[in-house]
């Protein structure tokens, strides 16, 4: 038995999520940000009071990890960080992409050969991105991509793959191949930490407090990113 702080800024929208078991006890989320400054605080602070008003101790705090903005993981982390410290608590990290995979999985049907794109908005065509099957089982680890035509081709050659996140819509004047499927609305949100965090802390997958860091959007900013042939 387990219960999980979760919280999510890597994006514009800022939530926050306790889960035990596997299960949302508590959620507050803001889809109009980015307002994680000012809202990030509030909803912890309400988190942490529903679990200890109804005797509920934390096991953990999971906190999405990115890729993503540089400010919103910068206050997401140092918030997980406080609250680590503040009551000896194990960290855990959830990479972005895998979060925003949870929703498409859980929610829409797909094909049995289905593969995953999450994408996270750059600048221009430029996406960082990875290729999962359904199991999440990475088959093409995070990378930062410029999209054309030719991105991604020997996936769609092979199997449907499906691509979502915010990084997705601008790539659909692009990616026309058959096989290129769009879902649309799909947000990295706390609740959708939730198996994935329950998963970690199973498995006792934690990070040190101290030294930890996320991995900021800013890198690929100053990379210089290949075309993906």
């Amino acid at each position: 038995m387990s219960c999980i702080l979760n919280i999510e800024t890597s994006t514009s929208v800022c939530s926050v999520a306790v889960s035990q078991d596997g299960e949302a006890i508590f959620v507050k989320e803001d889809l109009k940000g980015p307002s994680h400054a000012v809202s990030l605080g509030v909803f912890v602070d309400e988190a942490l009071s529903f679990a200890d008003s109804h005797a509920i101790p934390l096991d953990a705090v999971a906190v999405s990890c990115g890729p993503g903005s540089y400010t919103g993981l910068r206050i997401g982390v140092s918030m997980a960080k406080g609250v680590c410290y503040g009551r000896q608590l194990p960290l855990i990290a959830i990479p972005t992409l895998e979060v925003l995979s949870v929703p498409v999985l859980l929610y829409h049907d797909l094909p049995e050969d289905a593969l995953l794109c999450p994408m996270i908005d750059a600048r221009r065509m430029e996406v960082y991105a990875a290729i999962y099957d359904r199991s999440l089982k990475p088959l093409r680890e995070t990378a930062a991509d410029i999209v054309d035509e030719h991105s991604y081709l020997d996936f769609l050659n092979e199997r449907p793959v499906y691509f979502f996140g915010n990084g997705s819509e601008k790539c659909q004047t692009a990616l026309t191949h058959p096989n290129a499927h769009f879902i649309g609305q799909i947000n990295p949100l706390a609740k959708m930490m939730m198996p994935l965090a329950e998963k970690a802390f199973a498995e006792k997958e934690f990070k040190d407090v101290a030294y930890f860091e996320p991995f900021y959007l800013k890198e690929f900013v100053a990379s210089q990113p290949k075309k993906l042939l």
